[in-house]
């Protein structure tokens, strides 16, 4: 990890997390380098670091170690090729090892998501019940789970290490359905997602 954010903090806090580490096969461009909004608002990685950072004392960024993301304070992926499980796994390690007591993990392209929304979602894990492991939204219609819109809780490390080892990279299948909070929203509320 490099940047500013390495001090020990308290074992109820929240760390952000922007997931930028995809390739953007698909899109043919960097998406996290894309201005949706118009040339004059930032782009997608910046947006997704500032919502984070409104809300949150610390925000890092999951990318690849070949694609650094210069004025961030990144975390690598520990094994490439693996998806967002690679982003999350890694801030998981990195969170625990500074005595933070969650992630909250962001895809990077999400150009709708909004500050309103990640309200929703830090206060209903504040008001989940222990032993609760992920917290996220979930599509009423489809049983759809947001998993790049989520507060993975750091006491959920050893099942990604078993995943890991398992070579699950599916994030919706990690965590138990009896340990997940999910907040529930229709097709109609989607916009964010």
């Amino acid at each position: 990890m490099n940047g500013e954010h390495h001090a020990q903090k308290s074992g109820t806090a929240i760390v952000g997390v922007v997931l930028a580490g995809g390739l953007s096969s698909r899109l043919g461009q960097e998406k996290a380098l894309l201005r949706v909004h118009g040339q004059e608002q930032p782009d997608l990685l910046r947006r997704t670091h500032n919502l984070l950072t409104a809300l949150l004392p610390c925000c890092w960024v999951a990318c690849r170690p070949t694609r650094p993301c210069a004025g961030y304070d990144c975390i690598f992926d520990q094994v490439e090729g693996l998806g967002p499980f690679s982003g999350v796994h890694a801030a998981l390690r990195a969170a625990a090892e500074q005595g933070f007591a969650a992630v909250l993990a962001l895809s990077c392209d999400l150009p709708f998501m909004d500050e309103a929304t990640l309200r929703r979602l830090l206060a209903a894990r504040g008001a989940a019940s222990d032993g609760r492991l992920l917290t996220t939204f979930c599509q009423r219609e489809t049983g759809f789970i947001e998993a790049l819109t989520a507060v993975y809780e750091v006491a959920a490390l050893p099942l990604f290490d078993a995943a890991l080892a398992l070579g699950e990279r599916k994030l919706s299948r990690i965590i138990p359905l009896e340990r997940q909070t999910r907040i529930d929203y229709s097709q109609a509320e989607a916009l964010p997602f």
